[in-house]
């Protein structure tokens, strides 16, 4: 099965913050892909926990219950030593911050085809996921193809 992790950013688009054209944008791609084919790494999890109530300042409890959501309705993925040692080794020679290094390699670890970002560099290759800007024209093949076939 193709898998897509989400990073952060995705997660707040989708539930209404930010942009409402993102929103509509980022609540389809959840949706086309489906619960299956969407991963989390538990660091973009813990960053929009962070975004909503820090810059946002959403009650800590509703945001508790929006991650809770989020865990229950796609794969979580967490970080291993393996892969926080690879985060160090991309950060280091990709000049990518640590934390981003590391739901990339979270993604990679877990199977993933492409990390959904618009934080990163739209088409970077590590470990085969592809950094994809779901929100840049044109779509990129691989978000394209994948949703032109209904999640399993």
């Amino acid at each position: 099965m193709t898998l897509f992790a989400f990073d952060s950013n995705m997660l707040v688009y989708a539930e209404g913050l930010n942009d409402p054209v993102r929103e509509i944008q980022a609540g389809r791609l959840r949706a086309k892909l489906g619960p299956d084919r969407i991963v989390l790494p538990l660091q973009a999890v813990g960053e929009f926990y962070n975004v909503l109530t820090r810059k946002y300042r959403k009650p800590a409890l509703t945001v508790r219950a929006l991650c809770d959501d989020w865990l229950a309705s796609v794969q979580a993925v967490a970080t291993t030593e393996r892969t926080f040692h690879g985060a160090i080794e991309l950060a280091a020679g990709s000049g990518l911050q640590f934390w981003d290094a590391l739901i990339l390699c979270t993604a990679a670890e877990a199977g993933c085809i492409a990390l959904l970002s618009e934080d990163m560099q739209h088409g970077f290759v590590h470990r085969g996921v592809t950094v994809i800007n779901p929100f840049a024209e044109p779509m990129h093949p691989l978000l394209a193809d994948a949703l032109t076939r209904p999640p399993r």
